[in-house]
């Protein structure tokens, strides 16, 4: 089985999101399941004046980013809600990507977390809707982690739902 890549899908220092995205390469690993970790928070401070449209390809520290979104197969989506949606850094992220070629007939799992009721529901939405309409196949199983606050706690989860949620839906993304 190739590597799956897990982006953290905001580019907020030391997120909530992060940690959660570090546990899923642990539950891949526990499965036996290399994987690799894409931070936004690593993506050059201008890339979305350097790196899109009519700029593609020009900033050698967004091509690395690119290249492994292009070369890879599937994908795990660490998604935060902020303001009823997904963060804009991972709008500008996906628009600076090689389109069609980044998505199209690639599959892609996702998860929720939020500090409210919804678990992202609706950012995960959204993002299906756009990787949809990009040709990429979401897995149906999206794990939405409701007031992560009260359900994390030193670097773990602390609800075992939450854990048992996460490792059946990679076990979902291996056999999809």
């Amino acid at each position: 089985m190739e590597k799956i890549i897990i982006i953290c899908g905001t580019n907020r220092i030391d997120s909530v999101s992060y940690k959660i995205a570090t546990i899923y390469q642990e539950i891949l690993d526990g499965l036996g399941v290399s994987s690799e970790l894409l931070d936004l928070t690593e993506l050059p401070a201008d890339f979305a004046f350097s790196a899109l449209y009519e700029k593609a390809g020009m900033n050698k520290d967004f091509n690395h980013f690119r290249k492994v979104m292009l070369s890879s197969q599937k994908f795990v989506f660490i998604v935060p809600e902020y303001n009823g949606s997904f963060p804009g850094v991972l709008k500008t992220f996906i628009d600076g990507l090689q389109y069609p070629d980044s998505f199209t007939n690639k599959k892609c799992a996702l998860v929720g977390v939020s500090s409210g009721i919804q678990g992202a529901g609706m950012a995960l939405s959204h993002l299906t809707d756009i990787f949809n309409y990009c040709g990429m196949h979401v897995l149906a199983q999206k794990p939405k982690l409701s007031h992560i606050n009260q359900h994390f706690q030193d670097g773990s989860i602390v609800n075992e739902l939450y854990t048992q949620l996460l490792t059946d839906q990679a076990e979902k993304l291996i056999a999809f």
